[in-house]
C-alpha cells in the first residue's frame, strides 16, 4: 500500500514537474532572446573596437609614412639647396678665374712687350731733331678716302703711308706727340701735323661741353632707339629702355667707351643733338683746335678729326674738371639695368697697372682711325700729355706708352746724355698732312 502510495507520488511530482517546464518555456526563451541582442552588441562594439584600431593603426602608419617622406623631402630639398650653392660658388669661381686669367693674359701680353721697349729706352742714344720727308702718297686728295678705308679694311694713316715714318723709339703709331702739361716744351713728335679720324677721343669734348653746360646729373635719361648705332652696328650693353642718370651715361662714354651713352649725353642736350654738335665745334675753336672737326658726340663717324697737337689742347682743357679726371681713370663701374647688376671696366688696362700714375686717359677706335689713346701722366717728377693716334695692332698703343714712359724715366737719369730737357727730340713728316 504504502509502495502503491510512493510510485503514485512521484508520478505526481514528474508531472508537475513537466507541467511547470511546460509552462517556464517561454519565459526561458525571452530571457534568451533578451540575452541574444546583449552578445550581439558586444560582438558589434568589438568588430567596431577593432574597426578603430586597424583604422588608428593605418592612420598611424600614415602620419608614419608622410614624416618619413616629408623628412626625406626636407633632406632632398637641404641637399637640392646645398647643391645648387655649391654650383653657384663653383661657377662664381670658374668666372673669377676667367677673369683672373684674362686680366693675367692682357697683362702679359703688354708685359711681354715692356722689356723691349725697356731694352730700346736704355739703349738710347743723344738725340737730335730728325727731320722725316713724308711719302709722296700723303699729296693725294682725301676724297673718297672713307670708302677706300672700309673696302681694304686699312686706317687713314695707312693709306697716306704715315706708317712708313721712322723714330728711334720704334712706335707703332703713325703719330705721337709727348708734351709737358705745365711748360708745353715737346719731347717727342711724329706726324703731329697729321690731320685724322679720332675714333672715340672724340667722348672727351662731349664730356667737356656736358659738364661745362652744368646739366642736371642725377636727371635719369632713357636709351631709345636714335642711340642706337646704324654708323658701325657696334654692340652695346645698354639696351634701348634702359634708364640711367646722366652722371652715370658720362661715366660709362668716359671709362668704357659707351657709345650709346655717350649719344644719349649730346641727344637730350637742351638745344638737341645738332646743337650739341655745334658746342662741341665752338669749344674746339675756343681751344684754339684749329685743324678739329666733330660731327657727332661718339666717334664712330670718320669725320671727326683732329691733330695730335689739337687731341693736346682737348686733354689739357679736361684735366682742369676733376669729373672728368676721376671718371676716366675709374677701373670698373656697376650700374642696375633692370633686375641685374652690369659691370663695365676700363677700356685702359694701363688704369689698373700700378706702375702708373694716370691723371686722365681716353682711348678710342675704329678702321679708319686705327687705335687712339691721349692721356695725361705723371712721368720722371713731371707731368705729360701723351697723344698717339693710328696704331697698328690691339696693344700696341699700350705697348707705345710705355716705350715712352721707359725713354722718359731712363732719359730723366741722365739728362746731360741726350738733352730731354731741352726740347729738341722730335720726329716730324716734312709735310702736313689733312684729310
Amino acid at each position: 500500500m504504502v509502495g502503491k502510495t510512493f510510485n503514485a507520488s512521484g508520478w505526481f511530482l514528474t508531472g508537475l514537474l513537466l507541467c511547470v517546464t511546460w509552462l517556464m518555456q517561454p519565459q526561458v526563451a525571452e530571457a534568451k532572446a533578451a540575452k541574444q541582442p546583449t552578445r550581439e552588441a558586444r560582438t558589434a562594439v568589438a568588430k567596431k573596437a577593432s574597426a578603430r584600431k586597424q583604422v588608428a593603426a593605418k592612420s598611424t602608419v600614415r602620419k608614419a609614412s608622410n614624416s618619413r617622406s616629408a623628412k626625406v623631402a626636407r633632406n632632398v630639398s637641404r641637399r637640392e639647396a646645398v647643391s645648387e650653392r655649391r654650383a653657384a660658388s663653383a661657377s662664381r669661381g670658374r668666372a673669377e678665374r676667367v677673369e683672373r686669367a684674362s686680366r693675367a693674359s692682357r697683362s702679359a701680353r703688354v708685359a711681354s712687350l715692356a722689356p723691349r721697349a725697356r731694352a730700346q729706352a736704355e739703349a738710347l742714344p743723344a738725340f737730335t731733331r730728325i727731320a722725316v720727308k713724308a711719302p709722296m702718297s700723303l699729296a693725294r686728295p682725301a676724297t673718297g678716302l672713307a670708302a677706300a678705308s672700309g673696302a681694304t679694311g686699312a686706317s687713314f694713316g695707312q693709306i697716306y703711308g704715315l706708317h712708313h715714318t721712322q723714330d728711334p723709339l720704334e712706335l707703332k703709331s703713325s703719330v705721337a706727340l709727348v708734351v709737358d702739361q705745365d711748360t708745353n716744351e715737346v719731347m717727342l713728335s711724329k706726324n703731329t701735323e697729321a690731320v685724322l679720324p679720332i675714333a672715340s677721343l672724340t667722348k672727351l669734348m662731349t664730356a667737356l661741353v656736358m659738364v661745362e653746360a652744368h646739366l642736371p646729373l642725377d636727371e635719369m635719361i632713357t636709351i631709345t632707339s636714335d642711340d642706337v648705332d646704324t654708323e658701325k652696328n657696334s654692340s652695346s650693353r645698354l639696351a634701348v629702355g634702359a634708364t640711367l642718370s646722366r652722371g652715370e651715361l658720362l661715366h660709362l662714354a668716359l671709362m668704357s667707351s659707351e657709345n650709346r651713352a655717350a649719344h644719349a649725353l649730346g641727344r637730350t642736350y637742351p638745344a638737341g643733338l645738332q646743337a650739341f654738335v655745334g658746342a662741341m665745334n665752338a669749344k674746339a675753336r675756343a681751344l684754339g683746335m684749329r685743324d678739329t672737326r666733330y660731327v657727332d658726340p661718339t666717334g664712330l663717324n670718320s669725320g671727326n678729326q683732329a691733330s695730335a697737337r689739337d687731341l693736346a689742347l682737348m686733354a689739357k682743357a679736361a684735366y682742369q674738371h676733376p669729373l672728368i679726371r676721376e671718371l676716366s681713370v675709374s677701373p670698373e663701374y656697376a650700374v642696375k639695368l633692370g633686375t641685374r647688376q652690369v659691370q663695365f671696366r676700363n677700356t685702359n688696362s694701363l688704369v689698373r697697372n700700378p706702375s702708373w700714375d694716370i691723371g686722365l686717359q681716353k682711348t678710342g677706335y675704329i678702321v679708319e682711325a686705327g687705335r687712339c689713346l691721349v692721356m695725361q701722366a705723371s712721368m720722371a717728377g713731371r707731368k705729360f700729355i701723351l697723344v698717339f693716334l693710328d696704331s697698328a695692332g690691339k696693344y700696341s698703343r699700350l705697348a707705345d706708352a710705355e716705350r715712352v714712359r721707359r725713354w722718359i724715366e731712363n732719359a730723366s737719369q741722365a739728362p746731360s746724355q741726350n738733352g730731354l730737357h731741352k726740347g729738341n727730340i722730335s720726329t716730324v713728316s716734312a709735310v702736313k698732312v689733312t684729310s
